[in-house]
């Protein structure tokens, strides 16, 4: 299949991680900084000034104000970046951990919101709330019949903890209205989707970021999957943009035995700071696997190139993103922030894993994932480029590269054909979700009742691949699934699964086939 040279860029961008594409920010030790008076930050300001008093017609100078900042950023790096109040807010709520609401999943469906899922044990599912109702008011304002902006609905459905807020529903199955009362209360934001048993030996554990809760949860995990017996780990940092330095750090520490080296960090002033492992991890003996795609990036990469150069585990998957630069978080009272570039990190052996960049050039950075489609790379590892002036060794002397991302120890390729790549995405993406939503509110009655194990007998069955095939089209997607509709059978199987019984049953589904679990438990 010809790839859609429109669609492509839109795909690459949707699938990859907010830390990427937003800065994928990694906190860095602050330090107080000097500003130097000079006559150009006067200059800006007396700028603004003449504007807002002398310019013909009215202009709102705070947008130019952001203009400027984003403008400045562009030409450093392409991870300095200005983040607007509302980008910070949800970026904020991510890295949390959590966020105060009514704990839904829902899907703007025909100017109404539709609930996909709500929360187990959360305040809507508490109030009776299901999958495929709609909510037509949140107490009097009308939530149907007009396109509401994001940040007006999630006014209206969070506020303060045991704050009230009067829903008035309609369940498409009963085809009654009726209204509740939801108490808002905490929400997590889970970084670690999923961990459970691939067999009687071996855990799987996977982490979509690093944020505030990221090593709690992994810790958990970890100590439930050791309780059961487990000798070997696998780790999926596929997909994982990722977040805060430390938090990948603390799960590097689990791993590694007392004072093995996790990361080296240096900023401008040629300071350097190392970060060893504790005597504190779970796991420092057992087999460990870490599994890395091309959207694996920044403090996964950390997590990788620790375990690659201290020899502790394997590496498998496709090179990484190549993210080796630390942002610092700098605010603005106006709730907007910097995401500024203050120190690159290097991995144990000393190598940085940055791709190279060209300042001003964000664009042609971001999309350096089509040239790997080009290449070939993401289906031979003898494609990937590998610079020879830039070699290093691991701790028992094994070859390793810098110079742009973390080079699997085993290599497995993209599991879709050649030539099929954005069909990759797009089963990553959010139209999936949006597909089954629509199958499902279309006759949910006919998995009503359904065991598990009965669900997937039905769905050996019922292939969903050409119905999907219809609504690409629709979307205005021209793409030709019918040489890998058993990949798209079994994503589709997946999310079907998440909407009717959770995350544990999506990656049951999706595991059972996935190329690199294969690999591994080979």
């Amino acid at each position: 299949m010809k790839i859609n040279k429109i669609y492509l860029p839109l795909l690459f961008f949707s699938c990859i991680s907010i830390g990427i594409i937003i800065g994928g920010w990694i906190n860095y030790p602050a330090s107080k900084p000097k500003f130097a008076k000079n006559n150009y930050k006067s200059k800006l300001n007396r700028l603004i000034d003449f504007i807002d008093n002398e310019y013909v017609d009215d202009v709102k100078t705070d947008s130019i104000v952001d203009l400027t900042v984003t403008n400045i950023l562009s030409n450093l790096d392409p991870h300095s970046v200005y983040v607007t109040p509302k980008e910070q807010t949800a970026v904020a709520e991510s890295m949390k951990g959590d966020f105060v609401g009514i704990g839904i999943s829902f899907y703007n469906l025909k100017d109404t919101i539709a609930v996909i899922q709500a929360v187990k044990n959360g305040p809507a599912q508490k109030a009776g709330i299901q999958a495929g109702d709609r909510i037509l008011y949140a107490n009097n304002f009308k939530l149907f019949g007009k396109k509401i902006a994001s940040e007006t609905l999630y006014k209206k459905l969070r506020g303060e903890k045991n704050s009230e807020v009067t829903l008035t529903v309609y369940r498409k199955n009963t085809k009654k209205t009726f209204k509740t009362t939801v108490t808002r209360d905490l929400v997590p934001i889970k970084s670690v989707d999923v961990a459970f048993l691939l067999n009687k030996n071996t855990g799987y554990i996977k982490i979509n970021r690093f944020a505030e809760t990221t090593a709690d949860e992994f810790h958990k995990a970890l100590i439930d999957l050791k309780q059961k017996g487990i000798n070997a780990i696998i780790i999926d940092l596929r997909e994982n943009g990722g977040g805060l330095l430390e938090k990948a750090v603390a799960v590097a520490d689990e791993l590694l035995k007392k004072d093995q080296l996790i990361v080296i960090t240096k900023n401008k002033k040629a300071q350097v700071e190392k970060t060893y492992a504790t005597a504190k991890g779970e796991f420092e003996t057992g087999k460990v696997t870490l599994l890395i795609d091309e959207n694996s990036a920044s403090a996964s990469e950390i997590l990788a190139g620790a375990i690659q150069d201290n020899d502790r585990g394997t590496i498998v998957g496709r090179r990484s993103f190549g993210k080796g630069l630390v942002q610092r978080e700098m605010n603005f009272e106006d709730g907007s922030a910097v995401r500024l570039t203050i120190a690159r990190y290097f991995t144990p052996s000393g190598r940085s894993i940055q791709k190279p960049y060209k300042k001003g050039q964000s664009e042609n950075y971001f999309s350096e994932s089509e040239k790997r489609f080009e290449s070939g790379e993401l289906y031979e590892k003898d494609k990937i480029k590998i610079a020879d002036s830039l070699k290093f060794k691991t701790t028992k002397g094994r070859i390793v590269y810098g110079g742009g991302g973390i080079v699997p120890d085993v290599f497995v390729p993209l599991e879709v054909n050649h030539g099929q790549e954005s069909l990759e995405y797009i089963l990553n993406s959010g139209l999936v979700s949006h597909f089954v939503f629509e199958q499902l509110d279309s006759d949910r009655k006919q998995f009503n009742g359904l065991n598990f194990q009965q669900f997937l007998t039905k769905m050996e069955l019922d292939s969903y691949s050409n119905t999907f095939q219809n609504f690409l089209k629709k979307t205005g997607l021209d793409i030709n699934i019918s040489k890998n509709k058993a990949i798209v059978d079994r994503y589709l199987t997946a999310e079907f699964a998440k909407q009717l019984y959770g995350e544990n049953q999506y990656y049951e589904i999706l595991l059972k086939n996935d190329l690199m679990i294969k690999k591994v438990l080979k």
